[in-house]
């Protein structure tokens, strides 16, 4: 199984950007569909976007489209999260998630693997 491990976050101002990693080990990653998702004080997880499995598919949640992008950097076996014109709404932890499956349409119940989230703070 692959392990996942997410950095990057911290505190910025709204506009500003920031650059989250979600390292893979045990298994490479591009292997499987990784996605990002996020918890905001007080509510449940919420999907903000993923990139496919052997393809290079993506879908982002409506808030963050135009905002926010998914890519891999497979010599470092990582996939990068780039959060572009952070909104104070953004605030919330950060994690990834693994799964085998092929497709470009997944659920949440669909990745098995998880980080242990990276926070993010927007200030206004």
């Amino acid at each position: 199984q692959v392990q996942l491990r997410e950095s990057g976050g911290g505190v910025v101002q709204a506009g500003e950007s920031l650059r989250l990693s979600c390292a893979a080990s045990g298994r490479t990653v591009s292997n499987y569909a990784v996605g990002w998702f996020r918890r905001a004080p007080g509510k449940e997880r919420v999907i903000v976007g993923y990139i496919a499995r052997a393809t290079t598919s993506r879908w982002y949640e409506d808030s963050v489209k135009g905002r926010f992008t998914i890519s891999r950097d497979n010599a470092k076996n990582t996939v990068i999260l780039q959060m572009n014109d952070l909104k104070p709404e953004d605030t919330a932890t950060y994690y990834c998630a693994a799964t085998p499956k092929y497709g470009g349409s997944l659920s949440p119940a669909d990745f098995a693997s998880w980080g242990q989230g990276t926070q993010v703070t927007v200030s206004s």
